[in-house]
């Protein structure tokens, strides 16, 4: 099976086991009917997949590569807060009448600072320092900006990246090649466990393939830590069939290798071959 599969359902079985219900409790998510949003939560999941191996999709439903990457690249490459930038509509309900979600994701990416070797903002710096100083412990991004927190339409779910740079695969093995190895942590306050688990899962997984093909590295170990992993009430019976099913191999990733700076990556540039799954789920409840 898919290891992701793997991690996936392993996950999903610890929290409907183990996990803690805030039924009754003063919850701020309702249903479109008002109700509240109860969940079943684990808290601190950390999820490990090692992109030298294999590309960490799902193959129990399929993920929208293309649409997870244009997010992605919303966020990290053009560094828009604004709707209209984007493909998909997965924003829409948060949006004001200009398309803009306030000073959240891709605005504070675009936010420059500055630093002993010049301005830079979050992106250009993390860059800058795979470049130059490959081996620092200080190569991160952080998007909960608390003196912004007002003004953002939504607080930031995935927040935080932390990039490490080592000579070996997790395995121990070196690359062929003796290209450096990327790692990366991604830092999640809260996750919807249906609705983005694999989305957010397979969209870090692809920034890090095209951020270390930019900065002439191989992608290694991404790394998924999330505080409050969660099912809502009405996806249980969802989450339940979906675990159940016969998980399928993983697909092959390709990322276009004619490509070396981030800046000219698309979301065309990726693709997931022989990538079968089972039936998508439709109509899945959010909570907001």
């Amino acid at each position: 099976m898919s290891y992701a599969d793997h991690v996936f359902i392993d996950m999903c079985k610890d929290i409907l086991e183990n996990g803690t219900s805030t039924e009754g409790e003063k919850v701020r998510p309702k249903w479109e009917d008002g109700t509240s949003a109860y969940t079943i939560k684990k808290f601190g999941v950390v999820n490990r997949y090692d992109l030298s191996k294999e590309f960490p999709a799902l193959t129990l439903r399929r993920t929208a590569i293309k649409s997870a990457t244009d997010e992605v690249l919303w966020i990290w490459q053009q560094k828009s807060n604004n709707i209209n930038d984007l493909h998909s509509h997965i924003w829409d309900e948060w949006a004001d009448e200009s398309g803009s979600i306030g000073k959240a994701y891709g605005y504070q990416m675009s936010v420059k600072h500055q630093y002993k070797e010049g301005m830079f903002d979050q992106v250009d710096r993390v860059l800058f320092d795979l470049k130059n100083n490959p081996y620092s412990r200080r190569i991160m991004t952080n998007i909960y900006v608390h003196q912004d927190l007002s003004e953002m339409h939504l607080y930031p779910c995935a927040y935080s990246m932390t990039f490490n740079v080592t000579t070996k695969y997790p395995d121990g093995s070196m690359p062929e090649d003796g290209k450096l190895v990327l790692n990366a942590i991604l830092n999640q306050r809260s996750q919807d466990v249906l609705a983005a688990n694999n989305w957010n899962v397979c969209q870090y997984a692809v920034l890090l393939h095209m951020i270390a093909q930019s900065v002439g590295m191989k992608a290694g170990e991404f790394v998924h830590v999330i505080a409050d992993a969660h099912i809502y009430d009405r996806h249980v019976p969802l989450i339940e069939e979906l675990i159940s099913r016969e998980p399928l191999p993983a697909p092959e990733f390709w990322l276009n290798p004619e490509i070396t700076d981030f800046y000219q990556f698309t979301r065309d540039d990726v693709k997931l071959i022989n990538y079968e799954t089972g039936p998508q789920i439709t109509n899945i409840p959010i909570a907001v």
